[in-house]
This record gives structure tokens, sequence and C-alpha cells, in this order.
């Protein structure tokens, strides 16, 4: 898996899909951004812009980014 280095901060990587339609996030991304095992992703998918898979800590705003308006509200609150 190769890693291109754009430019500060930001990067990019080849995986391939298998047969499952999975892929393995490279060790280096994983460490970058902190990935453990058994979290939860969220993929945001944009049919023009293609995927993008954020931190789970910013999921609120990440979200409230792409569709705008209120932030969802999380769990327990009204």
């Amino acid at each position: 898996m190769a890693n291109t280095k754009l430019s500060d901060g930001k990067h990019a990587w080849t995986v391939k899909m298998g047969e499952k339609g999975q892929i393995v996030i490279p060790k280096e991304a994983r460490d970058i951004f902190g990935f453990k095992p058994g979290d939860t992703l969220i993929i945001l998918g944009d049919v023009k812009q293609g995927i993008a898979i954020p931190p789970q800590n910013m999921f609120t705003q990440v979200i409230t980014a792409v569709f705008g308006g209120n932030p969802p509200k999380e769990d327990g609150e009204e």
C-alpha cells in the first residue's frame, strides 16, 4: 500500500478491495488518525466527490459541514 504525501498533513493511499468488498486501512493511516481495532468508522459518500472516512470524534462537525443545518443530537439529548 503506497502512501503519497500530498502536502503538509495531507496523504493519499492506494488499497485493493477484496472479494467481499473489504479494504484494509493502511497501518500508517491508522496510526496518523488513531483508528484502533473495534472502532466504529463513519463512511460518507458523495456521488460526485467520492468516499471519505473521517474519525468518529468528528462526526457532528463533519455532518454539519457536509449537510448544513443543526448538528444531530447525541444520544440522550432532547
